[in-house]
């Protein structure tokens, strides 16, 4: 039999505070693009096999969410207006949010670009309560972004987190200790950590749908269904034990790039002459973090969308973009490539501050490889972002940097964001920023206008 786990010393008060920004991209643009506030907004790809990242509330009411492919997102909500992603802008927002977080305290464990975790405990609620701190947490993150959050607050970063999921979109909820039941008991299983699909199905089979379900199960039975490790985190958090402290440091677990195809590859040479590419846009990922990497991890899903990965382990971490390209077309050679492939992918993981040399022994030059239409919208495997393919930001307009939603200025009109290119080679501009609230839409000519960088939410360029 499986030792029954203790629940280890939690805190007495709800003082962890978990923030989530809301639908952050598509908020980030309606807070940009004045005229788009209360209407349905897609980010994302704008071609034939663009993903949504992320979708408004009003989008969302159509039955769109994030990951869907762009095609039927559109079909489904085809009032919305699709914009690309502009990561300097997201980049600028995410500072803004995390700031609130840090006036408050220095203990801010940031989980991706739009949430994070925040110790509290160091404050006195007042004879307000601890709901009072949520509040201005919260009113103090808008007021810094502009943009909506939601901020939950329990004893543990499980509850915590939870709670900000509840009080979605824009609300406050603060669990106190001897509520814990009340509010985790009716959730379904799939919303804890560490119950993906895969446990979700087994789980289903025995009959456990709710945290109420769950807590029923002795651990033997978790353990004989999803392993030890797995089991044992499933017994506690069913009873809401997580004594983790909030961590500043986090650890990078992985870097990696993913990239969309609008056609099919077909055969395993289309596929494998991307590796170079995808590969170098992950390597961008890896060095912005001065890391090395030990496993190489590449991603495949084909048309029908299931999806493949296989693995590669070096001797030594390494940051040597041979050595990692290497790896990758030696995991590619684990995949059976019959079927069509519409996405390709690459990511590192056992990440390390500290690479082993290599000899750079290979002379041939690496051949270019046929570049893809555009990058994926899909997140990362650690750090849901934008798509990391860059775009211009400066300089005259070209007909190649037409997107939707990007950022122009004309020197008579001042500043605005790209609606669509006329058939007669005009260019649809929306005049506006969130300073001005909503703008006029003017046709314009395209040598009259610049690409200009983002601005963040104080109004200053984003870099």
């Amino acid at each position: 039999m499986s030792q029954e786990p203790r629940p280890g010393v939690l805190r007495g008060q709800p003082s962890i505070a978990h923030l989530d920004a809301d639908a952050f991209f598509a908020s980030v643009e309606q807070h940009q693009k004045p005229s788009l506030k209360g209407r349905p907004v897609l980010v994302g790809g704008s071609g034939p096999r663009g993903v949504v990242a992320a979708a408004s509330y009003e989008a969302r009411a159509f039955g769109v969410r994030s990951a869907m492919s762009m095609a039927l997102a559109r079909r489904k909500c085809p009032q919305a207006t699709v914009l690309v992603p502009r990561p300097a802008a997201y980049s600028a927002y995410s500072a803004a949010v995390m700031a609130a977080l840090r006036e408050r305290t220095e203990l801010v464990e940031p989980l991706s670009i739009d949430e994070a975790f925040a110790d509290l405990g160091h404050l006195s609620p007042g004879p307000d309560g601890w709901t009072r701190v949520a509040a201005d947490l919260r009113a103090r993150a808008v007021e810094l972004s502009g943009v909506p959050v939601s901020v939950g607050m329990g004893r543990s970063k499980l509850v915590a987190k939870l709670a900000s999921a509840a009080a979605k979109p824009a609300g406050v909820l603060v669990v106190a200790p001897d509520g814990e039941d009340r509010f985790l008991l009716p959730l379904p299983v799939r919303s804890l950590w560490g119950v993906g699909p895969v446990s979700a199905e087994r789980l289903e089979r025995i009959g456990v749908r709710t945290v109420e379900d769950l807590r029923t199960q002795p651990l033997d039975t978790l353990v004989a269904l999803v392993g030890d490790a797995a089991g044992t985190n499933l017994y506690r958090v069913a009873r809401g034990w997580d004594d983790r402290p909030v961590t500043v440091q986090r650890e990078r677990k992985s870097a990696g790039a993913e990239r969309t195809f609008d056609s099919d590859l077909y055969g395993r040479a289309q596929v494998a002459a991307q590796i170079p590419a995808v590969t170098a846009q992950a390597m961008a990922r890896l060095s912005r973090r001065a890391a090395a990497a030990r496993t190489v991890t590449v991603k495949v899903r084909f048309a029908d969308f299931t999806t493949v990965s296989r693995s590669v382990t070096l001797s030594s971490p390494s940051s040597d973009s041979r050595v990692l390209t290497d790896a990758a077309r030696r995991a590619l050679d684990l995949v059976e490539t019959d079927a069509p492939v519409r996405l390709l992918g690459v990511s590192f993981h056992g990440l390390s501050e500290h690479a082993q040399l290599a000899l750079d022994i290979q002379l041939d030059d690496e051949p270019d490889a046929p570049q893809a239409s555009h990058a994926s919208e899909e997140p990362d495997v650690d750090e849901p972002a934008a798509p990391s393919r860059a775009r211009r930001t400066h300089g005259s307009l070209r007909e190649q940097d037409c997107a939707p939603g990007v950022d122009l200025e004309h020197p008579r009109y001042g500043r605005g964001w790209l609606v669509r290119v006329r058939d007669d080679g005009r260019v649809a501009v929306r005049f506006e920023t969130a300073a001005t609230g909503p703008g006029r839409q003017l046709n314009v000519e395209m040598d009259e206008l610049q690409l200009v960088a983002p601005l963040g939410p104080d109004g200053a360029p984003a870099t």
